[in-house]
């Protein structure tokens, strides 16, 4: 595996450091869906656990939509999926990886885009819970919760078919 990462200098600026390890976890998730069917990618893989791979990325666009486009932009998107009954990881039913992954894509698209518009020391304030971050935290943040939920794919793949690894 190629890892863009460590491809960095020790002159690379904060904001390359930060996008460049989102962008590695980004990806990871990508890796980590790769060759599964509709099925497999909707499978609740661990008996105690409602996760599949197909809900984990529709979790990670709504979170990317309401971190990026709603906190930092201070835009009104809407939601992708209804938040109350966690749609995100409850209705997948009839999901498909092709129009779920697009839409995940889309939605990093804006991240990049807001992320490109605002300083890392911008502040935004995040309406529902009365806290103030940057976009530095926003960015840290998502690294956080990729990574934490990259944990649970890697436990979902293993079930469904024994890949492991980055």
């Amino acid at each position: 595996m190629d890892d863009e990462r460590f491809a960095l200098t020790t002159e690379a600026s904060e904001r390359e450091l930060l996008t460049a390890f989102l962008e590695f976890q980004r990806n990871a998730l990508v890796r980590k869906c790769a060759g599964l069917s509709d099925e497999q990618l909707r499978t609740r893989a661990v008996a105690s656990s409602g996760i599949s791979l197909i809900g984990l990325v529709r979790h990670l666009a709504t979170v990317e939509r309401w971190y990026f486009q709603s906190v930092i932009a201070g835009e009104s998107p809407g939601s992708i999926y209804d938040y109350e009954s966690d749609e995100a990881f409850n209705d997948v039913d009839a999901a498909t990886g092709d129009e779920t992954f697009r839409i995940w894509r889309a939605e990093i698209e804006q991240s990049r885009r807001v992320t490109d518009s605002f300083q890392l020391d911008t502040v935004s304030a995040i309406p529902t819970e009365g806290l103030v971050v940057t976009l530095r935290w926003v960015l840290v943040h998502m690294i956080d919760e990729y990574a934490r939920h990259l944990g649970h794919a890697d436990i979902v793949r293993e079930a469904i078919d024994g890949v492991t690894g980055e």
